[in-house]
């Protein structure tokens, strides 16, 4: 979610850019991902740059448009214009130097192990196990019965009612 939004942040400052241009000293530095889906970049770049790759938005770019999902830009590589199309999911980094603003993104396998770790954590936050008045559980964190729930080892389970005051 937090990804999303910041990835927002960087739409509206690209779409900013496309209808003003970029004021004073501002400038983008953009890394992305070259073989992420929907990159549309020249084969020779995409040879040249495997995994990653960063252009850089300040005085000579034409023709920025920004999406939803993606934007497009034509830059100079070699005294060459090429169309680039780069889904803001690619975007790895994001930087304007001008006023010390930097944005790191996880890439997309990073992002799923996160979000997983994430609901697990969620998982075991929300689980609840209740006990009776003689400290049995009655209710697992799995939402399983005392039988599943009670701990192999033989350990015994204290409440601290006991030492609660009355």
């Amino acid at each position: 979610m937090v990804e999303s939004a910041l990835r927002g942040v960087v739409r509206e400052a690209l779409a900013s850019a496309a209808e003003k241009g970029l004021p004073g000293d501002h400038h983008f530095y953009l890394t992305f991902v070259t073989n992420h889906r929907g990159v549309a970049i020249p084969e020779y770049l995409r040879q040249k740059y495997p995994q990653e790759m960063t252009i850089v938005l300040q005085h000579q770019f034409f023709g920025l448009e920004v999406c939803e999902d993606r934007f497009s830009v034509s830059l100079s590589f070699s005294s060459k214009t090429e169309r680039l199309v780069i889904p803001l999911a690619a975007i790895s980094t994001f930087a304007d130097p001008s006023v010390n603003f930097a944005l790191q993104f996880q890439s997309a396998k990073e992002a799923a192990e996160a979000e997983a770790a994430e609901d697990g954590i969620a998982d075991e936050d929300t689980a609840e196990s209740a006990q009776d008045d003689t400290g049995k559980v009655v209710q697992g964190p799995t939402g399983k019965g005392p039988s599943e729930a009670a701990p192999a080892d033989g350990a015994k389970i204290v409440t601290l009612d006991a030492f609660r005051k009355k």
